[in-house]
């Protein structure tokens, strides 16, 4: 087992040095230990902080932080809770990205080898993507389209969408920065590939003490959604961010495609309708019918369908902004209206449904 298979778990390297190893799973976890406390603190990081790195001061063996990985993998599968294994992947392919992305870097500096360090050559052979991406100079690349059109599929933001490439001869021109995007993505399709697994009882047993402070740990992660006023003023500093910006020139359609996400699907779950969304988002009458479309595919007669991202996801959105002392205790952006709804006495509460208050 080397550091890189540690650091890249997901590589097909990685995984036939597991194989090698001749490790029993059913025994590594009935004997718990490193590996195990490692692939519990794997998944809860990725859960709450969107990333698979270990806290400080731990420092793992490249042994406990290899055979982590398939253990979050049984972990998360073990949990049942929606939408873990997408954070799982998103969080391992974040983390991923950082680590080759300071690899990649090092290695155009010249700086001298180190073990462990991964070459963009090698990353690209192992998405079998070595014979569709090409060196142009200059930082820029040329990646053939049907690979693109593949690594792009979940990208929402319209800068990724095919029509505003140029095309040439089959090949879509990037720059290094989109390539480690695209491989990053190109990660946590893999991450996800086969979960959740089908785990036999004597795999899960010795595992209930981990599942069970995983779901104490995220139960946060499954906000409330039953309010019974909308008070922007009361908003988390995110959303109040969000919604100055939606009302002002750049408006709701000026803002990015995560950032609108992110708005349209919080003021439905505080209580908002289609309608409401719409008013208190001073949409222009040209762009209503967009929205409304938008907010149709996140809400059906029973309410909000698309819960809002975390604090953890609008952090990596570059979303969350002015934190204060309630974000500290909070991970979820309905918690904290939940928790300023409650902090504040009802007199001073005003539904901004009934004209009322102002958004702030």
């Amino acid at each position: 087992m080397e550091r890189l298979h540690a650091r890249y778990p997901f590589l097909d390297a990685s995984r036939a040095a597991v194989e090698a190893a001749g490790i029993d799973l059913a025994s590594l976890v009935a004997e718990g230990g490193p590996a195990v406390e490692r692939g519990h603190e794997r998944v809860q990081r990725a859960l709450l902080d969107g990333t698979t790195d270990p806290e400080e001061p731990r420092i793992w063996s490249t042994r406990a932080e290899l055979l982590s990985y398939p253990i979050a993998r049984v972990l998360v599968s073990l949990l049942d809770v929606p939408g873990a294994t997408e954070k799982y992947a998103a969080a391992e392919a974040a983390t991923a990205r950082e680590r080759f992305v300071e690899d990649f870097e090092a290695d155009l500096e010249l700086k001298s080898a180190e073990g462990g360090r991964l070459t963009l050559d090698r990353l690209l052979a192992d998405f079998e993507l070595a014979g569709g991406v090409e060196p142009v100079g200059d930082g820029r690349f040329e990646l053939d389209v049907t690979a693109y059109l593949g690594l792009t599929a979940e990208l929402d933001d319209h800068r990724w969408h095919l029509a505003r490439r140029p095309l040439s001869e089959g090949t879509v021109p990037i720059d290094r920065p989109e390539l480690y995007t695209l491989l990053r993505e190109a990660v946590g399709r893999r991450v996800r590939e086969g979960l959740p697994l089908s785990v036999p009882e004597a795999i899960e047993a010795p595992l209930s003490a981990e599942l069970a402070s995983i779901r104490r740990s995220i139960a946060d992660l499954d906000p409330p959604t039953d309010f019974e006023v909308v008070s922007p003023e009361l908003f988390p500093p995110c959303m109040r961010s969000l919604l100055s910006r939606a009302r002002s020139e750049e408006g709701l359609r000026g803002l990015p495609d995560h950032s609108r996400f992110s708005l349209v699907s919080f003021l439905l779950a505080s209580g908002l309708d289609a309608d409401g969304v719409i008013d208190l988002c001073d949409v222009p009458e040209a762009s209503t019918e967009a929205i409304r479309t938008q907010i149709e595919r996140l809400a059906d007669e029973d309410g909000p369908v698309a819960a809002p991202p975390s604090c953890a996801v609008m952090d990596e959105y570059g979303d969350c902004v002015d934190k204060d002392g309630t974000c500290e205790s909070i991970r979820h952006p309905l918690s904290y209206y939940e928790t300023k709804l409650r902090q504040t006495p009802d007199d001073r509460i005003t539904d901004w449904r009934r004209g009322g208050s102002e958004a702030s």
